[in-house]
């Protein structure tokens, strides 16, 4: 049978955990290995962007998006650009509790604010590769816990985690959200969905896996009523029952609180946030853009490689979510990856950017991480290293280049 809390079925229960050993603690392996990953990246970027005349430090910090969310912490919202063409770019798109924590550390330490940004992004990534591990461990045991870190360390685009961007905050208030769920505790879950609401606009996906697990809680509960209607009066339901309300309630605070907040700095009521990303010609259609743009590639032989990449990349993910349904995926992980995958893959927006925005979505790695530790340790070890070193070189070539939009 299937346990309703989890979702996962219990002859695939993975190893208890030592109750002895704390968290945080069975996580350190985890957390240093990822960081060794993520030094590695640093020490190639440094020598590549040396080699060209760049500062990997500046690569970091003060492009892109770093330089959108150093803005804000330095002299609040109203600032945007009007392009040639009309569109405009206008801060407001951006979240604010990244800027908050840059100004925060700012105004504590001689920091400059873009690289009081590189520092909350660098601690926040090992949050969340904490994060990760434990919700890993939670569903398939240790050895997997510490192989899904190593996996999401060695994506390809997994230098943005190292960089004053929102993705690892992000991911950090996400995975720990996760956790709270799958460990039942309600209030926790819900302050940290409202500060992942805060963080990014695909907070909503927090929101959605607080909300579907409590729903899926209440039923259970009320089936429980039914058949022992004598314990369901007893005080701990209630209790739990005020937890959950309360985690339910607190959720989507941060999200909503900063739309509904755009909607009256704009003037456009709820809908304002909308025609703030609508400047920056994001939007949600259902993939259709994404699906013309892919289809554009096939028009020239040598575009048409990257259509036939982007088209086996999509196809991965899917197997792999679907993977993570047949094999009995806690509902709270399918419904946050389900969302999350919708909007990086349905968006209109600049499509160079979806990778780093599939980012937060690592519970799709968790089969894959299931079949890497069943290999002997020594081969996993192998796999881990070679896919750390062609990561650390792409995110260096990456940056160097193009770089994340």
């Amino acid at each position: 049978m299937t346990d309703l809390r989890t979702g996962v079925a219990a002859a695939h229960a993975p190893p208890a955990a030592s109750p002895a050993v704390p968290l945080l603690r069975r996580a350190v392996p985890a957390v240093l290995a990822y960081a060794a990953v993520r030094a590695l990246g640093l020490v190639v970027l440094a020598v590549w962007s040396a080699a060209r005349g760049k500062s990997a430090l500046t690569l970091l910090t003060g492009r892109w998006d770093s330089l959108w969310y150093t803005r804000v912490a330095e002299l609040g919202y109203g600032y945007q650009v009007r392009l040639p063409n009309g569109d405009v770019h206008s801060n407001l798109a951006f979240f604010p509790l990244l800027p908050w924590l840059e100004r925060l550390l700012h105004a504590l330490t001689p920091l400059s604010y873009a690289h009081a940004g590189l520092v909350v992004s660098l601690v926040a990534s090992l949050a969340a590769a904490a994060g990760i591990f434990a919700v890993a461990e939670h569903v398939y045991g240790a050895r997997v816990g510490v192989c899904a870190v190593l996996l999401w360390a060695v994506l390809p685009v997994a230098a943005v985690q190292s960089m004053a961007y929102s993705e690892s905050l992000f991911t950090a208030l996400a995975a720990w959200a996760l956790y709270a769920l799958l460990t039942g505790r309600w209030v926790g879950a819900g302050l940290l969905a409202a500060l992942a609401g805060l963080t990014r606009p695909v907070g909503g996906a927090v929101v959605a896996a607080v909300w579907v697990a409590a729903a899926a809680s209440f039923v259970r509960d009320r089936s429980a009523a039914r058949s022992d209607g004598a314990r369901s009066s007893t005080r701990a339901p209630a209790h739990s029952t005020v937890r959950r309300l309360l985690g339910v309630s607190l959720a989507p605070l941060g999200a909503a609180g900063y739309v509904l907040w755009v909607g009256r700095r704009t003037g456009k009521g709820p809908l304002g946030y909308l025609d703030v990303q609508a400047g920056w010609r994001n939007g949600f259609d259902g993939g259709y853009a994404f699906a013309r743009f892919v289809a554009e590639k096939f028009t020239s032989f040598p575009a048409a490689l990257a259509g036939v990449g982007l088209i086996a990349g999509v196809a991965l993910l899917l197997w792999l979510y679907v993977t993570g349904v047949r094999r009995g995926q806690p509902l709270e992980l399918l419904v946050y990856t389900g969302v999350v995958l919708a909007l990086a893959l349905c968006a209109s927006s600049y499509f160079g950017s979806k990778p780093r925005l599939l980012l937060p979505a690592f519970p799709v790695l968790l089969p894959l991480a299931a079949a890497l530790a069943r290999l002997r340790t020594s081969r996993s070890a192998l796999v881990t290293v070679g896919l750390a070193i062609v990561s650390a070189v792409y995110g260096a070539f990456w940056l160097n280049g193009s770089g994340p939009p």
